[in-house]
């Protein structure tokens, strides 16, 4: 079993930035590709971003709405993964939940996700 906590979550105006902490437990860290996705009220969860277990590939949506804002980094010594979010929008306001898939490269699929962070409200105003 993995346990996942997020945190960081909060109100903020739109521009603001807000960096996501998920914080690991359970089974070893490195042996797990992380990723971040978002969730709205009535819609599915969507995926934002994942990082490979040694932290050498990254790939984020296709879409624009978080290339060149957000950014995706781990710390396996801290087995902690994060969410650099820069020039927040309205449109970011979402839950959003950190989860750990135990293959290299992660996937953008929410169904390849083993475990699965409780998640944290983030809220951007304008």
């Amino acid at each position: 079993q993995v346990q996942l906590v997020e945190s960081g979550g909060g109100l903020v105006q739109a521009g603001d930035s807000l960096r996501l902490s998920c914080a690991a437990s359970g089974r070893t860290f490195s042996n797990y590709a992380m990723a971040w996705f978002r969730q709205v009220p009535g819609k599915e969860r969507e995926f934002v971003a994942v990082i490979s277990r040694r932290g050498m590939y990254i790939y984020y949506a296709d879409s624009d709405s978080v290339k060149g804002r957000f950014t995706i980094s781990r710390d396996n010594a801290k087995n902690t993964v994060y969410l650099q979010m820069n020039s927040l929008k309205p449109e970011d306001t979402a839950v959003y939940y950190c989860a750990a898939a135990g293959t290299i490269y992660g996937s953008r699929s929410q169904y390849e996700y083993e475990y699965w962070g409780q998640g944290t409200q983030v809220t951007v105003s304008s």
